[in-house]
């Protein structure tokens, strides 16, 4: 599934089309994706004006005038195609703009989503309400996270990849930093101590600035609106290199919990 990285690409790249323009069209072409789309979308969104663009977690956010935000989630395949020169099967909702500008959200497994509600009541949204801060903000720093740790007895990692913690972060990017910090993903989250929570929290920041800088890492189906691929899978430390070498000498393993590869160093990680 495309991480934050991939979702902030998504958001720039959808922002230089579409951010002020007057909606035309709003086409919903089939009744659901994951989950039923909302019945009155197309009436909520033809004739409003995209105000701007935004992202909670790994979720994108279009704000329009009628105070109004749509909400997507990309699932493991959906990837938004700016100006088709002709619409696919597996488009499933087009926007169009009083420019003649065209968005349409392709997803073929159909695990992706979209919702809309009321801006002032985006933060009560059933997928927000409980969501810890945002990783890339000010609101997340070593205090916030050994706060929300205090008494956790699981792995790190799992409590990383658990949005009420911190919101947006998935198993790439929590394998870069964790390895980055110098953290055994398995070490109880709750027995880290402040100043390596300081460096895991930099670690984080590092990771996924560098992720987006290099337009995400391009995983199956993912692409930019644009149809740009990601480049920041060049860069990774030990995600996906499970038997070569980690800069420190040794080898980079690879283990499953709970259905996940972890790959990390256990001569770096500790």
């Amino acid at each position: 599934m495309p991480e934050l990285p991939e979702v902030e690409t998504t958001v720039s790249g959808l922002r230089s089309v579409l951010e002020g323009e007057l909606i035309v069209r709003a086409e919903p072409r089939r009744a659901d994706l994951r989950w039923p789309l909302p019945a009155d979308l197309r009436q909520r969104l033809t004739g409003a004006r995209i105000e701007t663009l935004g992202r909670r977690a790994k979720y994108g956010l279009i704000y329009t005038d009628r105070q109004d935000v749509l909400i997507f989630q990309l699932g493991m395949s959906g990837r938004w195609r700016v100006d088709p020169v002709k619409i696919e099967k597996h488009d499933h909702f087009i926007l169009e703009t009083a420019r003649g500008r065209v968005v349409a959200l392709n997803d073929h497994r159909r695990f992706g989503s979209l919702d809309i509600t009321d801006s002032a009541k985006l933060d009560a949204y059933r997928f927000f309400a409980k969501m810890g801060p945002e990783p890339l903000s000010h609101a997340f720093d070593a205090s916030v996270l050994q706060k929300a740790l205090h008494g956790r007895k699981a792995p790190i990692k799992a409590m990383l990849l658990n949005q009420n913690i911190v919101a947006g972060l998935g198993n790439i990017y929590v394998c870069e930093a964790l390895h980055m910090a110098g953290i055994d993903p398995i070490v109880a989250a709750s027995s880290i101590s402040k100043p390596r929570l300081s460096r895991l929290v930099v670690a984080i920041k590092k990771v996924l600035s560098a992720a987006i800088a290099a337009g995400g890492s391009t995983l199956r189906d993912f692409a930019a609106p644009d149809g740009a691929l990601g480049y920041f899978a060049k860069d990774w430390r030990v995600y996906g290199r499970a038997g070569e070498s980690c800069v420190c000498g040794a080898t980079i393993l690879r283990r499953v919990d709970s259905g996940r590869s972890t790959f990390y160093c256990a001569k770096c990680q500790r």
